[in-house]
């Protein structure tokens, strides 16, 4: 029996490698898996995993109020050396690019436990934007054993910077595995504040390379939308207060905004089903949003995720007020473009990541 240890830390980590974790333990007598928990998000990352009904076998516990790069990394890294000390992993799996991603990652490659990394690929080739997400998916990316690429485009990237081809498996995106699970039993929630006749937007928006100028330029292109009779805005607005601030100070007031807590998963996916568009700059909503016919404008200046921009389903719309509302509006005022942007083949993967995985893994094995 192999000992799999899945490290996660965000709400997205838990989305996404929970299918994935629960896949591996339907094989009892293959795969021993242990799943550890950091801290790094605390309630919204119990949320999500409580959706799966998924437990984690150690919390780290590691949260602390305000805390910066420098803490939170150097905190992950020093628990994870006695996790690793009493699990004896035989693979260790991170996903994406967070923090505990790259701290994951290191801890095994410290511990000498071959890395299994999910989504591997995404590539900006820009450090600083994401910020520091491109630059932990780099580093990890130089640490891997089993790159796992959502798309040919991301295994294109590896083999670029030498990652030997064999060592990489094309498998689609774990995430929509999560989504289309979620979508055969989720419920409709009741939202009494939305009004029936007018189309949703929903909107994200987090990414610190936005903080300051450019964040205000998003609320004040998100304000000149409102003004339309037609529409209603429905903002859940992340903690943070370079998020909180602005949005707070430039929205806050506005009849037709309306401005919620963060979302679980279960209702922020019924909001995703019931929205006309999506103004988002998440690496998740990119992917999901096509999987239910949703066009999406991404309020970044480049996204590792070319895939859909490619297909058309999704534009770069940057922190352009103007451009912002252009965009926005062609979607809302032309109903052929519309139609063309929302039927597109979603590029991201068909649901059976975790099947694709599962089977790259016994391979591994095998060959030891």
């Amino acid at each position: 029996m192999h000992t799999l240890l899945f490290i996660l830390g965000t709400r997205p980590e838990a989305i996404k490698l929970s299918p994935l974790a629960l896949h591996f333990r339907n094989f009892k007598s293959d795969f021993d898996v242990k799943v550890c928990l950091t801290g790094q998000h605390r309630e919204i990352v119990h949320q999500s995993l409580d959706v799966f009904g998924l437990t984690p076998d150690i919390d780290l516990d590691l949260m602390l109020p305000g805390q910066t790069l420098f803490q939170s990394t150097s905190r992950i890294l020093s628990a994870l050396e006695a996790v690793f000390a009493s699990v004896k992993p035989d693979l260790v799996f991170v996903q994406g690019d967070t923090t505990t991603t790259f701290c994951g990652a290191l801890a095994a490659f410290y511990a000498g436990v071959p890395i299994a990394h999910v989504e591997a690929g995404l590539r900006t080739w820009d450090l600083l934007r994401p910020f520091p997400e491109e630059a932990n998916r780099q580093m990890v990316g130089r640490l891997t054993t089993m790159h796992l690429a959502a798309t040919p485009w991301a295994a294109e990237n590896l083999k670029r910077e030498g990652i030997a081809e064999t060592s990489i498996t094309v498998t689609g995106n774990t995430g929509i595995d999560a989504l289309l699970l979620t979508l055969k039993t989720l419920p409709a929630h009741h939202w009494e504040f939305l009004h029936p006749d007018r189309k949703l937007i929903l909107v994200t928006g987090h990414r610190r390379e936005n903080f300051g100028e450019g964040f205000e330029r998003f609320c004040r292109a998100l304000l000149r939308l409102s003004m339309r009779p037609d529409v209603q805005l429905v903002y859940p607005v992340h903690p943070n207060p370079k998020v909180r601030g602005p949005v707070e100070a430039i929205l806050g007031g506005c009849s037709n905004i309306h401005l919620i807590a963060p979302q679980d998963y279960l209702p922020f996916v019924d909001l995703m089903r019931r929205s006309y568009l999506i103004i988002t700059d998440s690496g998740g909503v990119q992917e999901e949003g096509p999987s239910l016919g949703k066009p999406i404008l991404v309020s970044r200046e480049v996204t590792e995720r070319p895939e859909a921009v490619d297909a058309g389903t999704v534009r770069l719309v940057g922190t352009d007020e103007d451009k912002i509302v252009r965009e926005a509006e062609v979607l809302l005022d032309n109903s052929e473009e519309y139609a063309r942007r929302s039927t597109i083949h979603n590029p991201y993967g068909d649901g059976q990541a975790s099947p694709r995985i599962e089977q790259a893994v016994r391979a591994y094995f095998a060959a030891l």
